[in-house]
Order: C-alpha cells, then structure tokens, then sequence
C-alpha cells in the first residue's frame, strides 16, 4: 500500500445476486414507497444481501492493514439495481467510526487520529512484512478475468 494510511473505497456494490447463500436483489419497488417500507428496506439493507455480508471483510481489511478505511456506497436506485448504502469510515483497530444510515442521500464526518495508526495491530503486520518472501508471486504475468455470476451471458 506504499504507506497509505487511509484508503478511499468507493464502491457501487451489495444487493446483488453472486454465488454467495443468501445475496440477491432487494425489490425495487420497495424504493417507490421509501417512506412506508423503511422498515423492510432497513432490514434488507442491513441483512446477508448488504451490510452484514459488508461487515464479514470490511472491518478486516482496515485492521489488517492499519489503516482509515472510507467506504462509500450510494442509497437507492442505480439504473435497475436497488444499492443500500452504508456508507462508513472505519478505523484501524476495524471500529466504525461514523457510518450513514439514513435511506436518503447523506454524509458522516469522523475524526481521524495519528495514534490509532500506530497502536493497532495491523501497524505491527504491516511493518513485519516482507515482500521479498511474495514478490515473486504477486508480480507474475497474470491474465486478469473477471466473471459476474448474475451476468453471465450463457445463462440467458
């Protein structure tokens, strides 16, 4: 990571269908009426097919890294697909500092200390590396692919 100490990550992602139990779409038409379902939408987003999937690396990737992490995710609809937020900055110990929980558009503000760069545990990891033991393996020719589940076109 070349010494960076807070990563943004800005991501269009969760409430999708993959290979993953229990992911999928959350209903779009549970959107139209935001105000009347807030309760279902909150109990979509934050369930398997969002936030809870989120929060299984998340949290790891800040800590083992020992860094700021910065996720942003919008709320709502993205052309077909229904997007749940959960916007957050998480610290390096993997603690939410701030996250956005409201159904509509938001920002959080969170204060962001030197000290927690160095007293997590990922600081350690991350100072104990040693690239020279992976180099090899991480720079090898590789010939990038990426295949989508719920997009795959064979399936159509």
């Amino acid at each position: 990571m070349l010494g960076a100490n807070i990563i943004f990550m800005p991501h269009v992602t969760m409430c999708t269908p993959s290979t993953r139990p229990g992911a999928g779409f959350v209903d779009p038409a549970l959107w139209k009426a935001k105000t009347k379902n807030a309760a279902i939408l909150r109990k979509e987003f934050d369930g398997i097919k969002g936030r809870e999937w989120l929060m299984k690396w998340l949290p790891a990737r800040a800590y083992d890294n020992g860094i700021y992490a910065i996720f942003s995710n919008p709320v709502g609809m993205d052309d077909d697909q229904l997007k749940n937020g959960c916007s957050m900055i998480i610290d390096p110990f993997g603690d939410i500092i701030a996250e956005c929980r409201s159904l509509d558009d938001e920002f959080v503000i969170g204060d962001l200390t030197p000290e927690k760069l160095t007293k997590a545990g990922g600081f350690r990891y991350t100072q104990a590396r040693r690239p020279g033991l992976y180099k090899d393996i991480i720079g090898a020719d590789h010939k990038s692919e990426l295949k989508i589940s719920w997009m795959d076109e064979e399936k159509k």
